[in-house]
């Protein structure tokens, strides 16, 4: 398959994700307003940010105006990526698919998107203790499980700082492990940052 072969050796998974930060780097300011179309999820997301960001900045105008514009940049890149990958990705890949690992037994189990709504909706995150959620995931074939490259997008604040991997603490499934270690072990393949900072990240 495409996918394989395209993905056997380090520099093409470098080129895979160049191609995609430097097109969602120049995209969206190029873009026509009609190729800027958001989908459901995102746009709601979009919404949510800028409520909240508006309630927040009345408090602490700064740290919290931070904290809006880097989850407004998360969501529109998210979307540009989605865009992107349609044209260039010839395999199935995952935006945001929470999946259960379980690192003593080695497996790993999706979550799906209604069932992530509902136990938020119904205040039982703990159930959501043992689960990550990497931004993208790019297969090599319909085995959703499985990933040859995947990418978490990083937009540090203030953006002198080097985007880096979240370290899991005490009390995570993970601890001890950083987030690019955790992918790796769950789904295989690479880990890799993407950020207008530093442009690919270990």
């Amino acid at each position: 398959m495409l996918a394989c072969r395209l993905l056997r050796s380090k520099v093409a998974i470098l080129w895979v994700a160049s191609v995609v930060l430097a097109a969602c780097a120049s995209g969206p300011r190029r873009a026509a307003r009609e190729e800027l179309r958001l989908d459901t999820e995102t746009a709601g997301k979009l919404r949510h940010a800028a409520a909240a960001g508006r309630a927040a900045r009345a408090v602490a105008p700064s740290a919290t105006r931070a904290m809006w514009l880097g989850q407004q940049k998360h969501a529109l890149a998210l979307q540009c990526v989605r865009n992107v990958l349609k044209r260039l990705w010839p395999a199935p890949f995952s935006i945001e698919q929470r999946s259960r690992y379980y690192p003593n037994a080695r497996v790993v189990e999706t979550v799906s998107r209604q069932e992530e709504a509902r136990l938020i909706a119904e205040g039982c995150t703990s159930e959501l203790w043992r689960t990550i959620k990497p931004d993208i995931v790019l297969h090599a074939d319909d085995n959703l499980l499985r990933s040859v490259l995947t990418l978490d997008l990083k937009f540090p604040c203030p953006s002198t700082n080097q985007p880096q991997w979240k370290q899991y603490g005490a009390s995570s499934a993970y601890a001890g492990f950083d987030q690019g270690k955790v992918y790796k072990d769950a789904l295989g393949g690479e880990a890799l940052i993407l950020s207008p900072v530093k442009k690919l990240g270990q």
